[in-house]
């Protein structure tokens, strides 16, 4: 097949400009999709420490029955803000605002996303709404928890309100941010890369842009409902002035409940990318794979009313969603078949990238498996007000959504960076976390059983073991996180260098160099075959002199 030349005008070609000059304008105000990349991922990972230490202090007053370290009112506020925080300030900003802007348009054979002015509006929205969000501790934090159910969040002091603008800046954030990503996806692929030649990470990030677009549409008008009742008295929820709560908990749910697919499906998307490299073999049901990410996407928006079962929904409500919420675990597990018969024969290379996506296989396994429990209503009435659902809610998003960053971050880190994280560590980390993890949440579980009501700063002395053993636990789990932050620091420096391809990738991302230049391809390169298939030749022309420091001719004199 013939090489391909760079196209001269329209599509692609419009992104080739000369790299600019200045640290403000290459690494601050960048409009550069890689730079953007990394911006939303340290912002995260600061975020991430920050909502961190908040669940520290948690552990530390359930240390003891009848608490005693923090007050009640400061403990609400703590776990309220550890959850937003962790749901809007760290999973959804890496998952799709880091990795998906740094690595799509690169699979893609890209040379920018659709709009980089978007992009780079779409990401200092977020930095500003997490300032927002956590100044409102110095007037008083929000204390409803992070789902801010009225009647309780129309009390209380301006910090509710803080919170509402916080989050609606991230809504709009992602809103833009999934438009971006779809023109991209739809408009911008290289010759040859049709739908069904794309990494199964750009299928993921195809089915997440619409969740994000139209799911977090509802959630803005929840808050700007909330918002105009506490500062201006309009009687959205309020029931005593002929408000409805419940009206908050389908719109805040309509959101929600997409929201945990916002956050899994591009780490779906990560997985799939993993396994495959490092069992060296082809990924199995490749259609299968990308086509359930999209009904995900599509059944997401079907199952939220089972987080209400025990608002009063009607009896003739609830047998539906509970059938859906079944349903929705089929393309679910169509999903985590394929990864293990993607594993099933293959030459495995057990890098610390492949312990966390296999981690990431076991433990959102067990979370989807307590989901389903959670579908059945008879069960939910019971278990709906119990750590069983705190049990349950970090297996999917620690154990599914975090795991699968950590994978993410291990084998994308020395394109990244141009070096390598430390292996002996990096399995330090994972064995640590893993250990960690099970230790402070499977106990939960069984608490939940005997009752052990969540969002309580003091409970029964008869649950103190447990909650003793959680609590060390977590601390395992903390200290091994910061052995991930030490490992990264002291690698970028002083890491082994990377080279393009240091684990024998076969996406459009590992043949260029690492990190990438401004421009990503000299030439636009022409795809003529699926990804994974190791047994084969490379399945794209046009990447000759990739790896050429020297960068085209016509770069030299354009114009932006």
């Amino acid at each position: 097949m013939a090489v391909a030349a760079v196209h001269t005008s329209g599509g692609i070609a419009d992104h080739i400009h000369p790299e600019p000059q200045g640290f403000i304008r290459r690494y601050v105000f960048s409009i550069d999709h890689k730079i953007i990349g990394i911006q939303y991922l340290i912002t995260g990972f600061v975020f991430l420490v920050l909502a961190g230490l908040l669940a520290e202090l948690i552990r530390v007053q359930l240390m003891n029955a009848n608490g005693g370290f923090i007050s009640p009112d400061t403990y609400n506020e703590i776990y309220t803000m550890h959850g937003s925080a962790m749901v809007w300030l760290v999973i959804i900003p890496i998952v799709t605002g880091g990795f998906g802007n740094f690595i799509f348009p690169l699979q893609l054979g890209a040379r920018d996303v659709a709009f980089p002015w978007l992009n780079m509006l779409s990401f200092w929205m977020f930095p500003v709404a997490g300032l927002l969000l956590f100044s409102s501790f110095l007037l008083g934090a929000p204390v409803a928890g992070w789902t801010e159910y009225p009647p309780m969040s129309l009390q209380g002091g301006v910090g509710t309100s803080m919170w509402c603008v916080a989050i609606f800046l991230v809504g709009v954030s992602s809103t833009l941010t999934g438009m971006n990503f779809m023109v991209t996806i739809l408009k911008m692929r290289a010759p040859g890369m049709t739908f069904t030649r794309m990494p199964l990470f750009v299928w993921a990030q195809l089915a997440t842009a619409p969740l994000s677009m139209v799911a977090t549409t509802a959630l803005a008008a929840a808050l700007a409902a909330l918002f105009m009742e506490r500062q201006f008295g309009i009687p959205f929820y309020d029931p005593a002035r002929g408000g409805s709560p419940v009206l908050w908990q389908h719109m805040f749910w309509f959101y929600s409940h997409p929201a945990v697919y916002i956050m899994i499906l591009p780490v779906f998307g990560i997985i799939s990318e993993v396994l495959p490299t490092f069992a060296r073999k082809p990924v199995f049901g490749y259609k299968l794979i990308a086509f359930s990410s999209v009904a995900i996407a599509l059944a997401g928006f079907m199952v939220w009313a089972h987080h209400m079962f025990t608002s009063g929904l009607a009896p003739y409500l609830q047998l539906p969603f509970m059938i859906l919420t079944f349903t929705i675990a089929v393309p679910t597990g169509v999903k985590i078949f394929s990864w293990m018969a993607t594993l099933w024969g293959g030459k495995i290379h057990y890098t610390t990238a492949l312990l966390f996506a296999v981690g990431f296989l076991a433990l959102f396994t067990f979370g989807g498996v307590t989901g389903i429990f959670l579908a059945a209503v008879p069960f939910d009435l019971h278990a709906h007000g119990t750590y069983f659902i705190v049990g349950h809610f970090h297996y999917v998003l620690v154990g599914g959504s975090l795991m699968g960053i950590f994978a993410g971050m291990y084998y994308w880190f020395p394109k990244f960076s141009g070096r390598m994280l430390n292996e002996t560590i990096g399995k330090w980390h994972f064995w640590l976390f893993f250990v960690g993890f099970n230790g402070t949440f499977l106990p939960m579980h069984w608490l939940g059983f005997l009752g052990m009501p969540r969002r309580v700063a003091e409970y029964d002395p008869q649950f103190q073991m447990w909650n003793r053993v959680e609590s060390v636990s977590s601390f395992i789990m903390t200290f091994a996180i910061l052995l991930f932050f030490i490992n990264m620091f002291v690698s970028m420096r002083n890491g082994k260098k990377a080279g393009p391809n240091p684990w024998g990738g076969r996406t459009l991302e590992w043949m260029i160099p690492s990190p990438p230049h401004y421009y990503n391809f000299k030439n636009i390169p022409t795809v003529y075959a699926l990804p994974y298939d190791f047994s084969e030749p490379l399945p794209y022309k046009g990447l000759e002199d990739e790896l050429n420091d020297k960068p085209p001719a016509q770069l030299a004199g354009a114009h932006h």
